[in-house]
C-alpha cells in the first residue's frame, strides 16, 4: 500500500470514528489511542467493538461513511486535520486526555478537528488565549472584549472563542482588526454558517486564521453541543479571560472547564449592576478567577514563570520613571509651580535647598527641565 493509500485509509477511519459517535466519546477517544483509528474503525463498523464504545457508536454504525465524508470536506473547502499531522495541537489536547484518564467527565480529546483557514493549528495554539462571554451582551463588555482581542492579537497571542454574538464576535473582530491570529470553534459542521448573521466574520476569520469543528460536515447545531464545543475552546487557550457572563451560562461552562484543566482562569469586573458581569464577579469573589483589566494583565498571567515581564501600553514608561524619589519630588514640584526659583522649589517639595540646587542641573541635563528668567519649568511647558 502506497503512502498516500494509507494516508487516505487513516483519514476516512479517523472521519468515520469522529462522526459516528456524539463527541466527547470517551470510550471511544481511549479505545483509538490504545489500538489506533484503523482498527477501531473496522471493529466499529463490523458491530464487535467493546461494550462502551459500541453504547456510544451503535446509533450511527452504519448509516456514517469515512470517505464520503472526506469527499464532503474537500466540496466545502475544507480538510480534515488529525492527530497524525504536524500540525495537530498535541500539547493543548493531552490536556483532556489526561483529564479524561483520571475520571474528569466529558473532557476526551477530539478524534479529528475539520477546519477551514489559511494558518496552522499547532502553531497558532503556541501562545493563545481564549476569550468568552455573553452572548447578549452589553456596548460596554464588546467594547473590552474588542479592546483585548486586539492588544492580543497585537502581541503575537492568538484569541480562541466560539464566533457568537456578543463577547465572542467582539473578540475576533479585535484580533482582526490588528492583523492578527484569531481562532474560532464551531458546535456544528464546517459546511454551516452559525450564527447566520456571522457568515461575514467566519470568512474572515478563515482569510486570517482558522475555522475549526470536530463536527462532521452537515451537522446542524444543538444546545448541547455548544456545551461540548467549550471544552475546546478552554483546552485551546494558556488561560481563559471571562468579559461577561450571567450567573448561569455558556461562559461559566467554559471556565469551569478551564479550573479543572488547571489554567488560568480571568474576569473582567464590570459594573455591579450589570446582571451581564455577576458571573464574573463571583468567580473573582470565589477566588477562582483573577481580576484583569488590560492586555498586559492577561500576558501576566499566561507567561512562563521567570519570564520578562509584559510592557503595559497603557502604563508605558515616563522619562521620569528612571529618576531616583528626590529627583521626582523635585520634578512633581516644578511641574506644579511652572516658573519657581530654588528657594520656592524646595519649600514646594520639602526638600533642602542645597539639594535641589545640586538635582536642577541632573534635570536639565537629562533634559527634563528648563532654565526660563522667571526661574525652572518643565521641559516642553
Amino acid at each position: 500500500m502506497t503512502g498516500t493509500a494509507r494516508d487516505e485509509r487513516l483519514r476516512a477511519a479517523r472521519a468515520y470514528l469522529a462522526a459516528v459517535a456524539e463527541p466527547p466519546a470517551p470510550a471511544l477517544a481511549g479505545c483509538v489511542a490504545e489500538h489506533g483509528p484503523v482498527r477501531v474503525a473496522e471493529l466499529v463498523h463490523r458491530g464487535v467493538a467493546p461494550a462502551a464504545v459500541a453504547d456510544e457508536v451503535e446509533a450511527r454504525r452504519e448509516h456514517v461513511s469515512g470517505a464520503g465524508l472526506l469527499a464532503a470536506t474537500r466540496s466545502s473547502g475544507a480538510r480534515l486535520l488529525v492527530p497524525e499531522d504536524p500540525d495537530w495541537p498535541a500539547e493543548r489536547f493531552a490536556l483532556l486526555a489526561g483529564a479524561a484518564e483520571v475520571g474528569v467527565p466529558g473532557l476526551a480529546a477530539p478524534l479529528a478537528l475539520w477546519v477551514r483557514g489559511r494558518a496552522e493549528l499547532g502553531p497558532a495554539l503556541a501562545s493563545s488565549v481564549a476569550v468568552v462571554g455573553a452572548r447578549a451582551a452589553t456596548g460596554y463588555g464588546e467594547h473590552l472584549a474588542a479592546e483585548l482581542g486586539h492588544g492580543l492579537a497585537a502581541s503575537g497571542v492568538a484569541v480562541v472563542s466560539g464566533a457568537a454574538y456578543g463577547i465572542d464576535g467582539a473578540a475576533h473582530r479585535g484580533a482582526l482588526a490588528a492583523g492578527g491570529t484569531t481562532v474560532a470553534f464551531l458546535a456544528c459542521g464546517i459546511d454551516v454558517d452559525y450564527p447566520a448573521g456571522h457568515g461575514r466574520l467566519l470568512r474572515a476569520i478563515a482569510t486570517q486564521g482558522l475555522v475549526a469543528t470536530e463536527y462532521a460536515p452537515g451537522t446542524t447545531p444543538r444546545r448541547h453541543r455548544f456545551l461540548v464545543r467549550n471544552r475546546l475552546i478552554a483546552a485551546c487557550g494558556h488561560g481563559t479571560v471571562v468579559v461577561e457572563a450571567g450567573a448561569r451560562s455558556g461562559a461559566g461552562n467554559t471556565a469551569n472547564t478551564t479550573d479543572a484543566l488547571g489554567l488560568p482562569l480571568m474576569a473582567v469586573p464590570g459594573p455591579v449592576t450589570s446582571a451581564s458581569s455577576v458571573g464574573c464577579h463571583d468567580m473573582v469573589r470565589a477566588g477562582k478567577a483573577v481580576l484583569v483589566t488590560s492586555t498586559a494583565q492577561v500576558l501576566e498571567m499566561i507567561n512562563p514563570l521567570g519570564a520578562a515581564p509584559p510592557v503595559d501600553p497603557v502604563a508605558a514608561d515616563r522619562p521620569t520613571d528612571a529618576l531616583e524619589p528626590r529627583a521626582r519630588r523635585l520634578h512633581d514640584a516644578i511641574v506644579a509651580c511652572n516658573g519657581a526659583d530654588s528657594g520656592r522649589l524646595a519649600r514646594e517639595c520639602g526638600l533642602p535647598v542645597r539639594t535641589v540646587r545640586a538635582l536642577l542641573p541632573e534635570l536639565e541635563l537629562a533634559g527634563l527641565v528648563e532654565r526660563k528668567e522667571g526661574g525652572w519649568i518643565a521641559a516642553g511647558g
